[in-house]
């Protein structure tokens, strides 16, 4: 299973900070890629970053690349999401997941987290 912990605060002002971590356990941390998703009112999940087992490969949604990183430390089961400069249309609910595969499909993913408001406003 994953665990979804937020470290930041709920709301943050445009152009600010926030890292969201996912903790990953049991056969959920053993040989799968890990993908972060989000999804806003009313709107679909949709992807956000995924990072490879190793770490050696991510991949980024095109809304947030440059803005976000996405890395893994193996030795703690964690996955990080470090946001910067973020924007109001990045308000949404944030979800770990994993998966077997390299994909940015939502089906291809299991062990969802629980999910965690990011709110960006001023």
């Amino acid at each position: 299973q994953v665990q979804l912990v937020k470290s930041g605060g709920d709301l943050v002002q445009p152009g600010g900070s926030l890292r969201l971590s996912c903790a990953a356990s049991g056969r959920t941390a053993g040989n799968s890629a890990i993908g972060w998703f989000r999804q806003a009112p009313g709107k679909e999940r949709e992807f956000v970053a995924r990072i490879s087992w190793s770490g050696a490969l991510t991949y980024y949604s095109d809304s947030v690349k440059g803005r976000f990183t996405i890395s893994r430390d193996n030795a703690r089961n964690t996955v990080y999401l470090q946001m910067n400069s973020l924007k109001p249309e990045d308000t949404a609910v944030y979800y770990c997941a994993a998966t077997t595969s390299w994909s940015s499909h939502v089906d291809a993913y299991y062990a969802w987290g629980q999910g965690t408001q990011v709110t960006v406003s001023s």
